[in-house]
């Protein structure tokens, strides 16, 4: 069944994902808008969608059967109520919301309509957490007690560009967002592994010491000066999960922006910028290879030929040997990726748990414990690191459940 979906928001992110969904096969046609007519007109042009709306509210009362929100990261919780409230299936960016009401609400939303909703999380595909989910599947690990997820993206390698863009002027004011506000590509890697989720949590807040206006309480909207915070978690199965969110940091974030660390009873995993092993009590295995992404390549690219034929569907699209590409559309073959092969699996996901009314993988109810633990951890760290009781909506419901909810109409 084919669908069309509203791209709303056309910066430097979208791009990627429109062009993703107008060659996934069961999408019919996808237009776009945003606060700023030339670049949506420019995504439009570059990318030959089928038009420009011309404005979020023009494109909720149009015929879109979906929408995808890739606008300011503070901003995504009030425009996904307004859509699902519209009758608009919804895809968002991360984070899901930044305050406790607004998960609730979209929670709520999404009870309340049937409709489906994910958030666009890359680290639940990142091949070190399919890793993790494997061997956890294979009993391999034992009993998982410790894990960390660190998000280690320095502000000088691309946060700066990124924020004058969207920014605009007063640039600065939104450059200092809070670390943990944005958490869910560290904690979406633990948690989209283990069968748990988080319950209380202590956070130290690190207040920036750079002094250029960014990170500065005076000048954020948001009150911030922490750069770097460090949050340990306790886990709804008894253990522990330590998450970092890092701004200012000596780390090269283009090779690996977010690692992983996996400790059970049995066997652990471990990741650094360029090296991921597999350790028992016996010995370690190096395992890099088999998670390594790559970037997107020609199909006439010479170093496919030192790669084995059923690998090379991978190697052209960006993904790992360990991702399932035999999955994706084959529309998706040598399509720009990102984010160590999460894109393709991410549009993919959207449109068919859209397409067969069924629940994706990062669906509210998993996207809200991706989400919500970073915002409490904030509020600890601005106590001074109190501990603190981390809120839980529940399990998702039966997809059965929300179907009935939708109208026979709807897709």
């Amino acid at each position: 069944m084919s669908i069309s979906l509203g791209i709303v928001g056309a910066g430097q992110f979208a791009g990627h994902f429109a062009n993703l969904f107008k060659l996934h096969p069961n999408v019919d046609s996808v237009f776009v808008t945003d606060i700023l007519p030339e670049r949506a007109e420019e995504l439009n042009q570059r990318l030959g969608l089928a038009g420009v709306v011309d404005s979020f509210e023009g494109m909720l009362a149009s015929n879109v059967d979906a929408v995808a929100i890739f606008t300011q990261r503070w901003t995504h919780g009030p425009l996904v109520v307004a859509a699902l409230r519209a009758g608009k299936h919804v895809y968002s960016a991360v984070p899901m919301a930044i305050s406790h009401a607004e998960i609730g609400e979209i929670i709520a939303a999404v009870r309340e309509t049937g409709l489906t909703y994910m958030m666009g999380e890359t680290s639940y595909y990142n091949p070190a957490t399919v890793f993790a989910r494997k061997k956890l599947a294979e009993g391999e690990f034992g009993q998982v007690f410790y894990s960390e997820g660190d998000y280690v993206h320095d502000m000088d390698l691309g946060f700066y560009d990124a924020y004058q863009y969207s920014g605009g002027a007063e640039w600065k004011r939104t450059a200092s967002y809070p670390p943990m506000l944005y958490p869910t590509h560290s904690i979406g890697g633990v948690l989209g592994a283990l069968p748990a989720h988080a319950v209380s949590v202590s956070c130290i807040g690190v207040p920036d010491q750079r002094g250029d206006g960014v990170f500065d309480r005076n000048v954020s909207m948001f009150g911030n000066d922490f750069s770097n915070a460090t949050a340990l978690f306790e886990l709804s199965d008894g253990g522990a999960m330590r998450i970092n969110e890092m701004r200012r940091v000596g780390y090269p974030s283009p090779i690996r922006e977010s690692r992983f660390r996996y400790f059970g009873t049995e066997g652990s995993f471990e990741q650094l910028a360029r090296v991921s092993v597999w350790q028992d009590k016996n010995d370690v295995y190096d395992v890099s290879e088999l998670l390594e992404s790559t970037a997107t390549m020609s199909p006439d690219d010479p170093a496919l030929a030192k790669v084995a034929p059923a690998l090379r569907d991978a190697f052209m699209s960006g993904h790992a040997a360990i991702h399932d590409v035999q999955r994706l559309p084959i529309e998706f073959r040598g399509a720009p990726n990102g984010h160590e092969g999460s894109h393709h699996f991410l549009a993919d996901d959207f449109v068919t748990a859209v397409s067969t009314r069924t629940l994706p993988p990062v669906n509210a109810w998993t996207a809200a414990r991706f989400t919500l633990p970073g915002i409490i951890a904030h509020e600890s760290a601005l106590q001074g690191g109190t501990r603190l009781p981390v809120p839980d909506f529940g399990d998702a419901p039966a997809v059965s459940e929300l179907r009935a909810l939708l109208p026979e109409k709807a897709l």
